[in-house]
């Protein structure tokens, strides 16, 4: 098979095809990141570099083209987005135009699920097919929703694998100590959970608030009380530092309330409310939670996904690479906010791969 890959990235589809059993005549990638080529050429020196997809006039007998155009300008994630008529995102066109030239056999096209109507229609129209969602964390410990134009006939979604955070985490003495904290946490407030009040989470969500408060005792040598779970201030919620000792054993304490969030700012009302639209409020910085036991989507900031537990941590690279669906150590050799950001603009591999066994 001759596969064209537009918006390579660090070839996340040719360890899909590879994956999926598909034999590969020639590889060809079009990507200008230099640091994302460079992961390609250390992990698939067999492909064949192409540069742009701008003006690219693309080989012949291409059987599959794949890409991710980019979803900069697509994304409701941004304010003022562009859509389609954006510079990166207007990308798209690039793929229309190489598809009609190259006449591929099969194509897939990717992209967020997070966009407008106006332009999920658009794309709909022009690729001639009705997109196909499938959401990540079926097939790893990642929420990562997105939508996949094909004429591949493929037959339903991928059987959930049940795979959760906790069970791609490496452990603790695998893990770089810049990783963490060192035993001081990230300012959390008194409204912990997605910066609304405790009575909103309860009643519209049913989920758990943690609350850090400060506390009238005093720090001693052998606990150190960081606050408690839920409404109410005693010996079975209340969460400790792990720089200090560990209390009578209880069942909150053991449980090591691990939990899975990221860094944000909100604007709260006195009630703690969030106000986002009151300019006149000023941002508070928090993190907030999940309650699936999924990390959030990757993507290349770094904050969007945090380890929070007895010490808040970052994933790390490898761990990141376990979201997608890559070996490990897949993305070594570049600096680590390299990793993070070709990373969060990946394919995921097993997504790709369950699409790819429906070829014919």
């Amino acid at each position: 098979m001759n596969v064209l890959s537009l918006f390579d990235g660090i070839s996340c589809s040719i360890v899909a095809l590879k994956r999926a059993g598909i034999e590969i005549k020639n590889f060809y990638a079009c990507e200008i990141d230099k640091y994302a080529i460079e992961v390609s050429k250390k992990n698939h020196p067999e492909i064949i570099q192409l540069g742009s997809v701008v003006g690219l006039t693309p080989p012949n007998n291409i059987d599959l083209l794949i890409g991710g155009s980019p979803c900069q300008d697509l994304s409701i994630a941004k304010k003022g987005r562009k859509g389609l008529e954006g510079e990166r995102s207007g990308l798209f066109y690039e793929y229309v135009r190489i598809m009609k030239e190259c006449n591929p056999k099969y194509f897939i096209l990717e992209n967020v699920n997070s966009m407008s109507k106006e332009s999920k229609a658009k794309i709909t129209e022009v690729m001639g097919v009705e997109p196909i969602m499938i959401n990540a964390s079926l097939v790893s410990a990642q929420s990562r929703k997105r939508l996949f134009w094909t004429n591949i006939p493929v037959q339903g979604l991928p059987e959930d694998k049940g795979i959760l955070l906790k069970d791609i985490l490496q452990p603790d003495a695998e893990v770089d100590e810049r990783m963490t904290s060192k035993g001081k946490a990230f300012c959390l407030d008194a409204n912990y959970f997605k910066g609304s009040s405790a009575e909103h989470s309860i009643e519209k969500k049913n989920r758990t608030l943690v609350k850090f408060t400060k506390s009238k005792e005093k720090f001693t040598p052998t606990t150190r009380k960081l606050g408690y779970i839920g409404d109410k201030d005693h010996q079975a919620t209340r969460v400790y530092d792990i720089e200090g000792k560990a209390p009578a054993l209880n069942v909150v304490c053991n449980n090591g309330l691990i939990k899975i969030g990221r860094e944000i700012g909100r604007r709260l009302n006195k009630n703690g409310t969030r106000k986002d639209d009151d300019k006149s409020i000023a941002i508070t910085r928090r993190i907030e939670t999940r309650e699936d036991g999924k990390c959030g989507t990757l993507t290349s900031v770094t904050k969007d996904n945090l380890v929070v537990s007895d010490t808040i941590r970052k994933l790390t690279p490898i761990e990141c690479e376990r979201l997608q669906g890559l070996p490990d150590n897949y993305k070594e050799g570049v600096s680590k906010t390299q990793r993070y950001k070709c990373l969060g603009n990946a394919f995921n591999v097993d997504v790709i791969v369950h699409i790819l066994k429906y070829i014919v």
